[in-house]
């Protein structure tokens, strides 16, 4: 009787968040099912027409496109913001002086507003923008600066060589070599370019549209455009902080003694890395890759506000076509936006299937 009112008690506490499934998921998606396999366009009565909602789905040309968008997003995103979060998460386990504001700092982008992120990178990818910019003047400055690095190389290998003649050790990444070097290397660019040798060129501004119909193709088959291009830059820019907190306190976890007896064995911090590192946090990592690729395979909103400004094929993707489909003006073909909404999920769930069942340690599932 006492553990029949414990039960009664939980499930009162739990029933908000119980109806707002049932009513937000399951039922949703039961009615997403049903109209798939209906004629429904939000003004007549939904009748089951079978499968053609799925054929005419397939056959759009635009869910093709959706669907290629959507695929190449996913996996590049996933690939370069697990890669990075993992880089960054360890360069911050370091304890060096100021990790509290570089975390702090290194966190701001994941609690910015995705709009306001695509609308700044809509202001420097436009085509009197920043990158337009930032490209005239390395194609104006490049003589200084393949002077400055010839020169840097030059007396790096010099100084190096000199101290491994007098016995002494050197790396060829030695700071304080590199400092010198670097400071040679100003003072000779400066006096190269006093006396007239070495100068900017004149030439005419950079003028890319990177919002344009440009596409990166492999054998004439279109692969990645542009737009899209600036778009995964954009958005591993602002989710590889996020994913860098579960990869910092993954670190955490991983004993001391680990890493001490690489020390002893002489390994380099790469091959810590790789066989430290890396090991341990494989429970994490398949937990990264899970939530970037369900992410990433719904990946919305930055299309939305980047909108009109680049071609609909280039930027479209599975969730911007369910909703073009749902709130397209006139009769809106719900039946396909359901279909090509229960397409996506079953995609998703196939992937995270793969991913649990073939590249997952054991103690992660």
């Amino acid at each position: 009787m006492h553990k029949r009112g414990q039960a009664a008690t939980a499930y009162l506490f739990l029933a908000p968040f119980l109806i707002t499934i049932l009513v937000f998921f399951f039922y949703a998606f039961a009615r997403a099912v049903y109209y798939s396999f209906t004629d429904y366009n939000l003004f007549n009565a939904p009748r089951l027409i079978g499968l053609k909602p799925y054929a005419d789905v397939l056959g759009d040309s635009l869910f093709r496109r959706a669907l290629a968008n959507t695929l190449v997003f996913s996996i590049t995103v996933t690939i370069l913001q697990t890669i990075g979060s993992l880089l960054m998460a360890v360069a911050l386990n370091n304890k060096i002086k100021g990790q509290a504001f570089f975390r702090s700092a290194w966190y701001m982008p994941s609690i910015t507003s995705s709009v306001v992120i695509t609308l700044i990178f809509l202001w420097l990818f436009q085509r009197r923008g920043v990158a337009n910019y930032v490209i005239t003047q390395w194609q104006a400055y490049q003589p200084l600066i393949l002077s400055f690095l010839g020169v840097l190389i030059v007396a790096q290998v010099a100084q190096v060589l000199f101290e491994r003649a007098r016995r002494l050790p050197a790396r060829w990444t030695d700071p304080a070599l590199a400092a010198m070097s670097a400071l040679i290397a100003v003072v000779v660019t400066l006096a190269l370019n006093a006396l007239g040798i070495v100068h900017p060129r004149a030439v005419p501004p950079f003028d890319f549209q990177y919002f344009s119909d440009t596409w990166v193709q492999i054998g004439g088959v279109r692969l990645l455009s542009m737009p899209l291009l600036v778009v995964i830059v954009m958005n591993t820019f602002t989710t590889i902080p996020t994913l860098m907190l579960f990869f910092l306190a993954g670190l955490q976890n991983i004993p001391g003694a680990l890493y001490e007896a690489a020390d002893i064995d002489g390994a380099t911090p790469a091959q810590k890395l790789l066989s430290v590192t890396v090991p341990m946090l494989r429970p994490v990592t398949f937990y990264v890759l899970t939530v970037s690729l369900i992410g990433t395979m719904q990946m919305f909103d930055q299309v939305a506000v980047i909108g009109s400004a680049a071609p609909q094929e280039t930027l479209i993707t599975m969730a911007y076509y369910v909703y073009t489909n749902t709130f397209k003006s006139g009769a809106a073909p719900v039946n396909m936006a359901s279909a090509a909404a229960i397409v996506l999920a079953l995609i998703i769930l196939l992937m995270v299937y793969v991913q649990r069942r073939f590249f997952v340690a054991p103690e992660a599932v």
